[in-house]
């Protein structure tokens, strides 16, 4: 049975390593790299877990699934944003990464968000499926990649007051 755990700041190795494996699993998901993230020392990992809130899905002590909320690239408090959305492909089409919307959703409204977002990347379709599939919907907005900026991410929302009545 796989179970969903919300991480503290001492899980801060399990970050980094379900972190890694999701970008060496799907670079091009990510506007981040395997190589770039692997050079980040302990303190940088530490950081990471203030300012995001992780949950993970752990499937008998291997974790399967991530995913983390924090503040909005709008710098609005009402617009908090999904980040690293990652399912181990062994476990993919088992309704995980839903799950972990959930949790994250959730964990935006008890925040005082009114509006979850995030980014996909251009010519992820199957990512672009799967988040309208759970109720995320494109703005028609788009902001450059901050590494490639020739590439682009369609920033899609969900409205969590209706979405979790």
């Amino acid at each position: 049975m796989i179970e969903l755990q919300r991480l503290t700041p001492e899980d801060w190795r399990v970050i980094r390593d379900v972190r890694l494996r999701s970008l060496a699993d799907a670079p091009q998901a990510f506007t981040s790299s395997v190589e770039r993230e692997s050079q980040f020392d302990e303190e940088t990992w530490r950081d990471r877990t203030t300012t995001c809130q992780w949950f993970v899905a752990n499937d008998h002590g291997e974790i399967v699934g991530v995913a983390g909320g924090l503040d909005g690239w709008s710098g609005e408090p009402s617009k908090l944003e999904l980040v690293g959305m990652w399912v181990a492909p062994s476990h993919r089409g088992q309704g995980i990464a839903r799950r972990l919307l959930h949790c994250v959703a959730l964990w935006a409204r008890s925040e005082g968000a009114t509006t979850l977002s995030l980014g996909v990347r251009e010519g992820n379709e199957a990512a672009h499926l799967a988040y309208d599939s759970m109720g995320l919907r494109s703005t028609g907005q788009t902001m450059p990649v901050w590494n490639v900026p020739t590439e682009s991410i369609e920033i899609m929302e969900m409205d969590l007051a209706s979405t979790l009545s």
